[in-house]
C-alpha cells in the first residue's frame, strides 16, 4: 500500500492515499444522495438519475480499482526484480570484501609477528641474521664461507668469505643497531628526531668501532669489513639522513651494505672464485691440450700406415685378378678342347 502510484507536482502519491480518495469520494456521493432524498422526496426522475451516477462511479471506482492492483503488481514485480539484482550485487561485493578482509587480516597478522620480531634484541639480531644467511647461501659455493667461525682473539663473526688467492677471510656482521633508527622514525617533533638522530649516530659509531677492533685483524681477516643492514629502507634512511655516519664507517675500513648491495658483493666474489678456478685449471688444460695434440700425431702417424696396408693390400689383390683371370682364360680353353699345335705336341708327348 505504501508503492508510489504516480508523483503529481513533485509530491509522490500512494496507492493506500489513492484508495482513500476514492473511499471519501463515494462518502460524500451517498450523503448528497442522502440530503437530496430528503430535501426531494418526491421528485422520481431525479433519483433515477442519482441512482445511474451512483452505479455509474462505481462501476468507474471498480474498473479504477483493478487497473490500480494491475499497477501495483506490475510496480512490485519491477521492485522485486531489481531489488533480487541489487541483492545478487550485493552478495558478489561482500564475498570480494569478505576476501580482501581475510588477506588484510592475514598481512595484519603477519606485521604483527614481524612486529615483535623486531621489537625484540635477539630475536631481531636472528632476522638479520638469517637474511644474511640465505644470501650468502644462495650466491656461494658452500666451500667459499662459513657462519661463526672463532677468530684468534676469541670473537665469533656472524660469517666470513674466503677470497681466491688471499687466505684472509672477509668478515660479514648482521648485528645493526635498529633502536634508534625505530626511535627517529617514531618521532613527531624536531626535538624527538634531534635525540633519536644522537642515538642513532652513537649506536652506529659504537658497532662500527666493535667491528674495527673484533674482526679487523692484521694478518688474519681482510682490511675491510661488511655490517650488513637486514632493511632497505633503513638503509636508505642511514644515506639520506646520517651520511657523516656512514663516511664514518668507510674511514674505518667498515662498509655499510644493504641486502640488494650485499647481493652484489656476492656477486662479484662468485665471479672471483671462478676466475680463480680458471686460473688453476690452465696448466691442466695445456697439459690435456698437449696430450691431444701428441694423440692426433699418432693417430696421424698410424693413419699412413693403415694406408700403406690398404695400397699394398689393393696391389696384392689386382695381382691376384689377374692371376685369377688367366685361370679362367686357361679353364676355358680346356673345357672347349680349343689347344694350338704346341699345346697338342706337349699332350701327345
Amino acid at each position: 500500500m505504501d508503492a508510489v502510484l504516480f508523483v503529481l507536482e513533485g509530491f509522490s502519491v500512494t496507492v493506500g492515499e489513492t484508495l482513500a480518495a476514492a473511499l471519501a469520494l463515494c462518502l460524500a456521493l451517498g450523503v448528497s444522495l442522502i440530503v437530496a432524498l430528503r430535501r426531494d422526496s418526491g421528485e422520481g426522475e431525479r433519483i433515477a438519475e442519482l441512482s445511474g451516477r451512483l452505479a455509474s462511479l462505481g462501476e468507474w471506482l471498480g474498473g479504477r480499482q483493478t487497473d490500480i492492483a494491475r499497477l501495483m503488481a506490475e510496480r512490485l514485480d519491477a521492485q522485486g526484480k531489481a531489488t533480487g539484482e541489487t541483492l545478487t550485487r550485493l552478495n558478489e561485493r561482500l564475498a570480494v570484501i569478505d576476501a580482501a578482509q581475510s588477506r588484510i587480516s592475514s598481512m595484519a597478522e603477519d606485521m604483527v609477528s614481524l612486529k615483535d620480531i623486531l621489537a625484540n634484541k635477539q630475536t631481531r639480531g636472528a632476522f638479520g641474521q638469517g637474511r644474511m644467511e640465505t644470501i650468502v647461501r644462495d650466491g656461494l659455493p658452500p666451500g667459499a664461507y662459513t657462519f661463526q667461525p672463532t677468530l684468534a682473539n676469541k670473537t665469533r663473526p656472524d660469517c666470513v668469505i674466503r677470497l681466491p688467492g688471499d687466505p684472509r677471510p672477509l668478515v660479514v656482521d648482521a648485528k645493526f643497531p635498529l633502536e634508534g633508527i625505530a626511535e627517529f622514525r617514531r618521532a613527531r617533533d624536531d626535538e624527538g628526531r634531534k635525540l633519536a638522530a644522537r642515538r642513532v649516530r652513537a649506536d652506529v659509531s659504537r658497532h662500527v668501532a666493535d667491528i674495527e677492533e673484533k674482526y679487523l685483524n692484521p694478518g688474519e681477516t681482510q682490511d675491510v669489513a661488511l655490517m650488513f643492514v637486514p632493511s632497505e629502507s633503513i638503509y636508505a634512511d642511514l644515506v639520506e639522513h646520517f651520511e657523516d655516519v656512514v663516511q664514518r664507517a668507510h674511514r674505518a675500513r667498515v662498509v655499510i651494505v644493504s641486502p640488494s648491495l650485499m647481493m652484489m658483493a656476492i656477486q662479484v666474489a662468485q665471479a672471483m672464485l671462478r676466475d680463480a678456478a680458471v686460473k688453476e685449471s690452465v696448466h691442466a688444460i695445456r697439459g690435456e691440450v698437449g696430450k691431444l695434440a701428441a694423440d692426433a700425431r699418432r693417430l696421424a702417424e698410424r693413419a699412413a700406415k693403415l694406408e700403406g696396408h690398404f695400397r699394398a693390400a689393393q696391389e696384392d689383390l689386382s695381382e691376384a685378378m689377374t692371376s685369377a683371370e688367366k685361370v679362367a682364360r686357361r679353364a676355358q680353353r680346356i673345357d672347349g678342347m680349343d689347344f694350338g699345335p704346341e699345346e697338342r705336341r706337349a699332350v701327345g708327348a
